[in-house]
C-alpha cells in the first residue's frame, strides 16, 4: 500500500497535520494527525501494508491485536475515502 504523491506531512504548532504540495493549498484535502497516525503515515509513506501496520502498533504500543487491526482499518478506510491512497 502507497501514499499518493503531492502530500507532506509537517508539525504545525505543535500539531502534525498533512499537506497538500504544490503552490496551491486546499484546505479541504488538510488533515491533522494524533501521534498514532504520524506513526501509521510514516510507515505508508514507504509502503507498508496493512499487516505490517498492525504488527507496528503491536511493537510500538500497549494495545491488543484487536485493537491494533481495528485502528488500522479505520485509519486506512479514512486515507481511502479521502483519496490519499495510491
Amino acid at each position: 500500500m502507497k501514499l499518493k504523491d503531492g502530500f507532506i506531512l509537517r508539525t504545525v504548532a505543535g500539531e502534525t497535520v498533512v499537506l497538500p504540495a504544490g503552490g496551491v493549498t486546499d484546505f479541504d484535502m488538510m488533515i491533522t494527525l494524533n501521534d498514532t497516525g504520524r506513526f501509521l503515515w510514516e510507515r505508508l509513506s514507504v509502503g507498508a501494508e496493512e499487516t505490517e501496520l498492525v504488527s507496528a502498533l503491536l511493537a510500538e504500543y500497549d494495545v491488543t491485536e484487536e485493537v491494533a487491526a481495528k485502528s488500522v482499518a479505520a485509519f486506512v478506510a479514512r486515507l481511502k475515502e479521502l483519496d490519499f491512497l495510491a
